[in-house]
């Protein structure tokens, strides 16, 4: 354990358990616990920011993956629930609440007539465009107490980690 950083709830758990299992190193248990715990605790002030436009996070990253499509802000059903990594039953729900708000609009896809396309509206586009100027904001503020360099060396990380968790 590092003595530049201070206890934290993680450091207590490991050592409970060196204290009962002396014999199992738990050592896995630091950093993927404290991946879990850091969403716990970011997941309440990221959506935080989403509030003031009156939307939820599935919301903000539906609209979002729409908005980074580039114009015309079009994708496929199947795109979006790849991207968004949900069921087609639940995106097609999504959908039908967005498109009542009038934040995107369903199309005919010109090159398949059996399918539709989801686009983002005039409105979805301008709501989108504030909040995600917000959220990179807020989330400026969240990590705005760590150095660049321990940022640069937590995505790296985090990148490489992601790497191996998506082997096949």
């Amino acid at each position: 354990m590092s003595t530049t950083r201070q206890m934290d709830a993680v450091d207590a758990i490991l050592a409970q358990w060196q204290q009962e299992r002396p014999d199992l190193d738990c050592s896995p248990m630091g950093p993927i616990g404290r991946i879990k715990r850091c969403e716990m605790l970011l997941a309440p002030r990221v959506d935080a920011a989403f509030a003031p436009f009156d939307l939820v996070r599935w919301e903000f990253d539906m609209l979002a993956t729409l908005r980074r499509a580039g114009a015309p802000f079009i994708l496929t059903p199947t795109q979006l629930f790849s991207t968004l990594m949900v069921t087609s039953g639940t995106l097609t729900h999504r959908l039908k609440l967005l498109e009542k708000r009038a934040l995107i609009q369903r199309l005919p896809n010109e090159q398949d007539a059996r399918s539709m396309q989801v686009q983002l509206t005039a409105s979805g586009l301008a709501l989108i465009d504030k909040a995600v100027e917000a959220h990179v904001e807020n989330e400026r503020q969240l990590l705005a107490e760590l150095t660049p360099e321990t940022l640069a060396a937590l995505n790296d990380a985090l990148s490489r980690l992601m790497a191996v968790l998506e082997k096949p």
